[in-house]
């Protein structure tokens, strides 16, 4: 058989499966490649207990490793092309799951996509292809990548519904050099109907969601395996408690769900939100209303940031930029300061800006690269530097 010139990652879904049916019927040289990511529970409980932790009983939640695998290897016989499997659970452990948890622990939101993207399928994925002989990799991202003056830019996918360069912002050059995003041109119905035109088995298989190649779980009692949560009060930003929460940990700024607060007395009858965490204090702090004042910020600073073409486009510059995925674009004015890091302003208000989330910079349809948002000046986060000084 001859050598493959791309490996397509095949995680055994409807995107994947279609990026290799295009390559194939453009007379690409390809094969497939299964990771293995996640092992099974008792295995990560195991490596929980080595590290000093105390995970609950395992279970196997949604996590659907072996059906992704039979997909993968049927979707491969129909297209007659070979697939290789690699397990990468040991890296995806150290290199993704403990910072996930460090992040947690440390009362901030991270985004394990982004890393797991970085980490895994862009860099132990990309090795493995090289390993069997290959120049590319492909996978069912919706992005595209285009060579412009002598380097190689990430573009937003025509399907914006769909688009993942947020994802995708902490590729650098060798990354993209040797990425094909055959999906990156296409809506997602176009997408599906080409895979139910060729007979593949996962044409109309359930997109996955979740925790990246964890699967959909529930979330508390997954992460309370590895991060024993306390119980705390619940208060409102001037100190009333109106109620107990189950543990920091669990909750994000702006979340409404399992906060469980019934009708309390001298409110209204309002939904409440999360708007505040004080890891050290063990509280979290909640206010009535989707727009309450306490969850808007119009600054933020950032970890060091990646910049995709190398550098940044200057000391100072505006563009647009995401604060989570799917959300509109928002002008802002960032300042790259000596140490890398971003000090980014946002001409109006933003909701719900978190830490441990990536901020993505956008010129138009071209992903500029992006950071971990650090912190913000949302009026707790205020309060909370004031009483530390």
């Amino acid at each position: 058989m001859n050598t493959p010139r791309t490996i397509v990652g095949m995680s055994g879904g409807v995107d994947s499966s279609v990026a290799a049916l295009r390559l194939r019927d453009e007379g690409e040289p390809i094969a497939g490649l299964f990771m293995q990511n996640w092992a099974d529970d008792d295995a990560h409980d195991s490596a929980s207990a080595a590290a000093g932790r105390t995970p609950k009983a395992a279970g196997s939640g949604d996590c659907r490793a072996q059906d992704d695998r039979r997909d993968a290897v049927a979707v491969s016989g129909r297209l007659g092309i070979a697939i290789h499997f690699r397990d990468f659970s040991g890296e995806y452990w150290a290199g993704v799951f403990e910072h996930f948890l460090a992040e947690y622990a440390a009362g901030r939101t991270p985004n394990p996509d982004v890393l797991c993207n970085r980490e895994i399928k862009f860099k132990h994925f990309l090795d493995a292809a090289r390993e069997l002989g290959a120049e590319f990799i492909a996978t069912g991202h919706y992005a595209q990548v285009e060579a412009r003056g002598g380097r190689h830019v990430l573009l937003r996918a025509v399907d914006g519904s769909k688009d993942q360069s947020y994802f995708l912002h902490q590729l650098g050059q060798a990354q993209l050099a040797a990425t094909k995003f055959p999906l990156g041109g296409l809506l997602k119905r176009d997408v599906r109907q080409m895979a139910l035109d060729a007979g593949l088995p996962t044409a109309a298989k359930k997109d996955s969601t979740g925790i990246c190649f964890i699967g959909e779980r529930d979330f508390r009692e997954f992460l309370g395996r590895y991060l024993p949560a306390r119980e705390g009060e619940m208060r409102t930003p001037d100190g009333r408690v109106i109620g107990r929460h189950p543990g920091v940990f669990y909750f994000t700024l702006g979340q409404r769900e399992g906060l469980n607060i019934g009708g309390v007395r001298g409110f209204e009858a309002a939904p409440w939100y999360v708007v505040g965490k004080d890891v050290a204090e063990n509280v979290l702090y909640v206010d009535q209303g989707i727009d309450s004042p306490w969850l808007h910020s119009q600054a933020l600073w950032s970890e060091a940031a990646h910049w995709i073409a190398g550098s940044p486009p200057a000391g100072r510059f505006t563009c647009t930029a995401q604060t989570r995925y799917r959300q509109a674009d928002e002008a802002c004015e960032v300042e790259v300061r000596d140490d890398g890091t971003l000090a980014v302003h946002f001409p109006r208000p933003q909701r719900a800006v978190t830490p441990g989330q990536s901020l993505v910079l956008y010129d138009g349809e071209v992903c500029l690269g992006g950071a971990v948002i650090a912190a913000t000046d949302a009026p707790l986060e205020e309060r909370s530097k004031a009483r530390a000084a």
